[in-house]
């Protein structure tokens, strides 16, 4: 029985410190009927170098237009029955293309299979990568099965499901991933499995990362606000919870503070809630690395839970006060509705 071919599409933007890694895992991969193809978004360093260097095709955009576009261009020029996207920062376990070839066979309503990120980074230079790799990771897995938010940093998916669904809206930086995944599983199933594995070059500075997940929490408030089925798995109500009562311990302190001692219960109530609400991803993370980094890695988390119940605290505002905002994902909403 011949292999399908899989054409590897990886986006890439000023990664070319972890492109090798990137390009030479997807070379190593044990299934060998594929295409690999760079799409270089305008990058200033010498990632281009690399790819060709590698003997890989590169294909270059006109100007720097986000991942969405450069996932397009890559798919107008392939040819294979398979896409598999690949961040440019990510190297794939040498089986992730087997087994996501594998699991889209096996069954005929699934159109993508997304893969899991090891808890570890792939290139560890920072306590701020840790962090993320283990929290990302926590997440992924506590959220495998059948989901709704796409995962395009390591994503298998049908040609014939792309074709129907339509491209990437290139006007959504950042939340891209997470209104197509919204189209797609109107028609179809996209599983979230650790059978498909990768490293990924997580944010390796706080700022940085704070700023992103500020960013995608604000942009995805109209497409939550409209689409109330929409999270299945990774987006959960009891993530958006420890988040919100993170904000509210931050907002109640001062408050409390002017009403005297009995008041700061109610910050300290939030701020329980908060670390209650993630105790299962605290216990993972004092078993993989301790007690002494799970003091970091609780301080951290706190920063990001008030950051992301910030972004969804002002697209909400926003989304009263802009229709513009309320409207950000209707046009490809509207086109791919299932009749």
């Amino acid at each position: 029985m011949s292999q399908p071919l899989v054409s590897v599409i990886v986006p890439n933007y000023n990664y070319a410190a972890s492109l090798r890694l990137c390009l030479g895992s997807i070379q190593a991969q044990t299934y060998r009927n594929i295409e690999l193809i760079m799409v270089d978004d305008g990058s200033t360093d010498d990632s281009i170098a690399i790819a060709e260097s590698m003997g890989v095709r590169v294909l270059r955009t006109p100007y720097n237009s986000g991942c969405a576009g450069a996932r397009n261009l890559g798919v107008a020029a392939s040819s294979g029955e398979i896409l598999m996207f690949v961040d440019s920062d990510v190297a794939l376990d040498p089986e992730a293309i087997s087994r996501s070839v594998a699991l889209l066979e096996a069954d005929a309503k699934l159109a993508a299979v997304c893969g899991v990120h090891d808890p570890v980074p792939l290139i560890r230079d920072s306590m701020v990568e840790e962090y993320r790799a283990l929290q990302y990771h926590y997440w992924s897995v506590t959220s495998v099965g059948l989901i709704s938010f796409m995962f395009p940093a390591v994503c298998a998916l049908r040609r014939s499901a792309f074709d129907e669904v339509g491209p990437f809206n290139t006007k959504l930086r950042q939340t891209e991933e997470v209104d197509y995944g919204h189209r797609l599983t109107q028609r179809y199933d996209m599983l979230l499995t650790e059978e498909v594995r990768a490293r990924h070059d997580h944010d390796d500075q706080l700022v940085p990362l704070l700023r992103k997940l500020f960013k995608r929490a604000r942009a995805r408030v109209p497409l939550y606000a409209r689409r109330k089925a929409f999270a299945r798995g990774f987006e959960t109500s009891s993530r958006a919870g420890g988040s919100v009562a993170a904000l509210g311990a931050v907002v109640s302190l001062p408050l409390a503070l002017l009403f005297g001692p009995l008041a700061l219960l109610v910050p300290a109530a939030a701020l329980a809630a908060s670390l209650g609400a993630d105790l299962g991803m605290y216990r993972f993370v004092a078993r993989q690395r301790g007690v002494a980094f799970l003091a970091y890695f609780t301080a951290v988390h706190f920063i990001v839970n008030v950051t992301i119940a910030s972004g969804v605290a002002v697209g909400a505002a926003q989304w009263l006060v802009s229709d513009s905002f309320r409207r950000l994902y209707d046009p490809l909403l509207a086109e791919t509705a299932p009749a």
